[in-house]
């Protein structure tokens, strides 16, 4: 063989293994979703036949024969369930709480199994483009609640249709059925939809986050803090312009779940933002004036931490495997102590600063104020709780006008002064010098719920027949450091403490009862904010003065302005005789008369003019200046900031609420969201298309 004859046979040779190659390996699948993204070809055209869905979570589509390969490129039925795609749809009613469904896995479906055309020859016939772009409109707040990215089929440019191309709308069925559902319900019946169950944090947080989503316009949610386990302290706000305090919109506030174990409040504050966000979109007129006049914040729990241990405690009480270890006591006496205290053990209603002692002492003082009380600096030598801590900073970042505190264990509402005048005393009648406007708002929220003040309500042990369901916190039991006589004392703000019922973590199925019993408290509690008086203080330049005192003969407790000068002063009807001063300005006073079935509050504004400092008097001036000059003072030594590092061993700095972590490149931990392990324990490829921000 010469050369030329070698070379012949050597190119043939190689062409020969090639091909051998080619025919022997493996044919090459894409990955779901890329051929038709044109990331990868599938290769020449298979023949397409039209056959069964016979996929368990489509079956209720309106049609019944589909075509694979299907608009994603899957070959089979196996291929189609084998995917994260299905696998996302079989789970998304729980994802997101029912939310949108079924109206997202049947749009899904149809792109999985789309409807199959048999003339003149077998074809997917996608869905319609405006179908699609209407879901995604109305859901994907749902979507973003939960920290996923909208479903990369569920493109509505790359995999649906317009009308003029031909398309089909597998969801005219179900909105034919919604309507005539819709027009046999009588005017009387609930128009806003609620889930009445349990919620974890995770859960939680998505829930605020997608009601926040939804009504955009009118709530957004923002943290006031963390926990002592890292978990976020999720608040949520109502108002026409979220975000920011408007000019004489008076601010309230709701704190549920403070003890861990008492938990009815946590999720009556959930239901309470679903229903205001659902209200206001479908033109409650009760609503939409409430939200447009007031800037409501919601915490739904204070204490997430101790929530966690209740939680996981009535779980193992209902567990077969654990109930012969576990004391059964059922739902009623079940946690009266496990999760109560935050993660430190500590009590969050006891960890306040004490002011109330503060006060007692120094109440015989000509010149002491009993409003905006300084925190003492020895304050901050204790355990401070991260969850007081993040309170703290929140109420005096916001001119809240009141509040409610929402507990169990009892079917009451008390009110302040929660520590006894007298030391010994634990049981003491001890009145602020609001009383009446205290007793007006516990009356407020007692005679609108459904059974509180029905005196043949049966009661938890206590007896409160005589007043009608509320009570003096002190002349009840006397504690200090509580939150309530912190808000009073420290800043403008009333609160009460509305106690629940007897039954700290009710069962289930009391959770809609309970609900119709405090709806139309928790409405009536905010309407009443709307009362008393509201105005601006300005200086002759028309500039809002911050921080100058309006007081009401006879009752020794004054408020101050806001950043613009605005104020609200909660009182009830009569003549009253109020007068506004500032450091620097004149005093000015003013005689007025409250009708007593205003409905709303009285404007009363002041013009005040300069004046020549006067010196301070030495009688007290060492008071002064121990006091008010160190209103501002907070963790004046940093002392919280030690609580908040972790020591070796301890655990890395917090994550975001719900979230998880994987070792990631670099010896770094990526995060990932709470829903990331249905996929991972699924088995099926990593759907990194359902992350945000990658």
């Amino acid at each position: 063989m010469d050369a030329t004859e070698y070379k012949t046979f050597l190119t043939v040779f190689t062409l020969f293994n090639v091909l051998s190659i080619c025919w022997c390996a493996p044919q090459q699948f894409c990955e779901p979703g890329e051929d038709a993204s044109g990331r990868c070809n599938n290769g020449p055209d298979e023949e397409k036949l039209c056959s069964e869905i016979n996929l368990g979570y489509c079956n209720d589509l309106d049609y019944s024969r589909t075509i694979f390969p299907n608009i994603l490129g899957q070959r089979s039925r196996h291929e189609v369930e084998s995917g994260a795609e299905y696998l996302l749809l079989s789970v998304i009613h729980g994802l997101l709480n029912g939310e949108c469904s079924p109206d997202i896995r049947l749009l899904g479906c149809s792109v999985l199994a789309p409807r199959c055309q048999d003339l003149p020859n077998p074809a997917p016939v996608k869905s319609c483009r405006s179908t699609c772009e209407a879901v995604r409109k109305g859901c994907g707040h749902a979507f973003e609640g939960i920290d996923m990215a909208w479903p990369y089929f569920l493109d509505c440019d790359r995999f649906f249709a317009s009308e003029q191309e031909g398309c089909h709308d597998p969801l005219a069925p179900l909105r034919a059925r919604q309507e005539v559902a819709f027009s046999n319900l009588s005017p009387d019946e609930p128009s806003t939809i609620i889930q009445f169950t349990y919620h974890s944090n995770a859960q939680m947080y998505s829930v605020l986050k997608r009601t926040a989503a939804k009504c955009s316009h009118i709530s957004r949610t923002y943290s006031i803090g963390r926990s002592t386990e890292g978990k976020d302290l999720l608040a949520i706000e109502f108002t026409d312009n979220p975000g920011g305090h408007e000019l004489l919109e008076p601010e309230i506030k709701l704190v549920g779940n403070m003890h861990g174990n008492e938990v009815l409040g946590r999720q009556l504050l959930l239901y309470l933002a679903q229903y205001l966000c659902s209200e206001y979109l479908l033109g409650n007129q009760r609503i939409q004036t409430l939200v447009n006049t007031t800037r409501i914040h919601i915490l739904a729990s204070m204490n997430p931490d101790g929530y966690e241990l209740a939680a996981a405690e009535v779980e193992d009480s209902n567990d077969p495997e654990q109930q012969p270890h576990h004391n059964q006591e059922g739902h009623e006496l079940n946690g009266w102590t496990v999760g109560r205290t935050n993660a430190q053990n500590l009590d969050l209603n006891r960890n306040f600063p004490d002011l109330t002692s503060i006060l007692y002492r120094n109440r015989r003082i000509k010149r002491f104020r009993t409003d905006h009380i300084p925190i003492p600096d020895s304050y901050w030598f204790g355990k401070v709780a991260s969850e007081t801590y993040a309170v703290m900073k929140w109420i005096r970042s916001v001119p809240f006008v009141q509040s409610a505190s929402l507990h169990g264990g009892e079917l009451v509402i008390s009110y302040p002064f929660d520590f006894s005048r007298h030391l010994y005393e634990e049981r003491m009648f001890s009145p602020t010098p609001d009383e009446q406007a205290f007793k007006q708002l516990a009356r407020t929220y007692a005679d609108s719920h459904a059974s509180m003040a029905d005196n043949n309500t049966e009661r938890c042990g206590a007896s409160f027949i005589r007043s009608g369901g509320i009570i003096n916190g002190a002349l009840w039991y006397s504690f200090p450091g509580g939150m309530s006589d912190f808000n009073y004392l420290h800043t403008n703000c009333l609160e009460i403490t509305v106690e629940l019922g007897c039954d700290k973590f009710p069962s289930e199925e009391e959770l809609y009862p309970e609900w119709l019993r405090n709806k139309e408290a928790l409405l009536s509690f905010m309407e009443s904010v709307h009362r008393g008086i509201k105005g601006v203080v300005k200086d002759e330049e028309g500039y809002g003065i911050k921080g100058a005192s309006i007081s009401v003969r006879g009752i020794r407790k004054d408020v101050t302005t806001a950043e613009d000068g605005d104020y609200w002063r909660l009182m009830n009807s009569g003549t009253h005789i109020i007068t506004a001063s500032a450091k620097g300005y004149s005093k000015v006073s003013k005689r007025i008369y409250l009708p007593a079935h205003l409905e709303k509050a009285g404007r009363v504004d002041f013009l005040l003019k300069k004046v020549p400092v006067q010196p301070v008097r030495p009688d007290y001036h060492l008071f002064l200046s121990s006091s008010l000059d160190t209103y501002e003072r907070f963790d004046p030594y940093n002392q919280f900031q030690s609580y908040g590092r972790s020591e070796p061993g301890e655990p890395r700095e917090p994550r975001e609420p719900g979230m998880g972590g994987e070792p990631g490149m670099g010896g770094e931990w990526q995060e990932k969201p709470w829903w990331w392990n249905y996929f991972t324990q699924a088995g099926v490829s990593a759907p990194t298309w359902l992350l945000r921000n990658i």
